[in-house]
């Protein structure tokens, strides 16, 4: 025993030495094809710009997003006349900096996006995986009621979800995730469907392996590569569908600086300060752009067809 130990350890060190450079081989194959697309290596930049922005906001805002200055009621960007040195962007309504509040907004939008794709990826593969290896019955009762839920318009089925659990971020969340389960759950379901009759399954299953490693273990990482994609897409159909909530009063309530809220709060502005509604809508044009640019850049690296051609 003591004689083989040395060549135990050394047989270990090469069979890890030789997966973390196959881990470094297929991330530079994966980055190889990502930044050919050069729109989502700049989405991904401006994404990372603003995760930084969002994690870091106590440090990069310049003041308190709720504090108002009462000798600053609409006070216009710095480049316009009237505009203050202490206001790049100008002030709302009751004095509050708008630069501030977008920083802090993005805590918000981006966070609530987060929570809720974990929360309906995380449901809609174990829901797909069922469906899509048990058949049957539990296949026809999750399908069927996937369908239930996109038979309704998605903002619609969100508002009244939202409205019956009550306004608020917590509603709005769960109202979100319940609208994206379904695209996740036909995703996973369809490709388990093309796996799991594939040789390593009916292997792996021949070696004795139980019905939950074989859905966990052996046909759900070969599934992933779509489900990352819609993952980031959702994404930003989540950032969207906050502030579509906060907008209509069913998200976030004010004084949050959700970006959202702060258009909604900015309706009767419009036409008397310009700044107060388009440099929130700005913030969830970018941010969304910045989003789908990436998810293109996964699809283009992640899927196998595309890369042959």
């Amino acid at each position: 025993m003591t004689n083989s130990s040395p060549a135990a350890k050394a047989d270990t060190a090469k069979l890890e030495a030789e997966s973390r450079n196959a881990t470094k081989a297929q991330f530079a194959e994966f980055w190889y094809y990502f930044s050919q697309n050069k729109g989502a290596v700049i989405g991904l930049a401006i994404f990372a710009l603003l995760v930084v922005m969002a994690v870091f906001a106590p440090v990069l805002a310049p003041h308190d997003p709720d504090v108002q200055y009462r000798d600053s009621f609409l006070a216009p960007p710095i480049w316009q006349e009237g505009g203050k040195a202490a206001f790049l962007l100008g002030t709302d309504w009751v004095g509050r900096d708008i630069l501030s509040r977008i920083i802090y907004g993005a805590r918000y939008s981006l966070g609530i996006a987060v929570m809720v794709v974990i929360f309906s990826v995380t449901t809609g593969v174990c829901l797909g995986l069922l469906a899509g290896y048990m058949r049957g019955v539990v296949d026809v009762v999750i399908m069927r009621i996937m369908d239930i839920i996109l038979s309704f318009p998605a903002l619609l089925l969100a508002l009244v979800l939202a409205v019956i659990l009550q306004p608020g971020l917590k509603s709005a969340m769960f109202a979100i995730s319940i609208v994206l389960l379904p695209h996740f759950v036909r995703l996973t379901r369809a490709a388990v469907l093309s796996e799991r009759s594939r040789d390593y399954v009916v292997a792996a299953r021949i070696a004795g392996a139980g019905h939950i490693r074989l859905m966990f273990t052996t046909i759900l990482p070969n599934c992933l590569a779509p489900l990352i994609v819609q993952a980031t897409l959702s994404f930003s159909n989540a950032i969207l569908d906050v502030a579509a909530l906060g907008f209509l009063g069913m998200g976030a309530q004010p004084p949050t600086p959700e970006w959202g809220t702060m258009l909604a709060e900015a309706r009767e502005f419009i036409l008397r300060a310009w700044w107060v509604v388009t440099f929130p809508g700005l913030a969830i044009l970018i941010t969304v752009l910045a989003i789908n640019l990436v998810g293109d850049g996964l699809r283009d690296a992640l899927d196998p067809k595309l890369k042959r051609s």
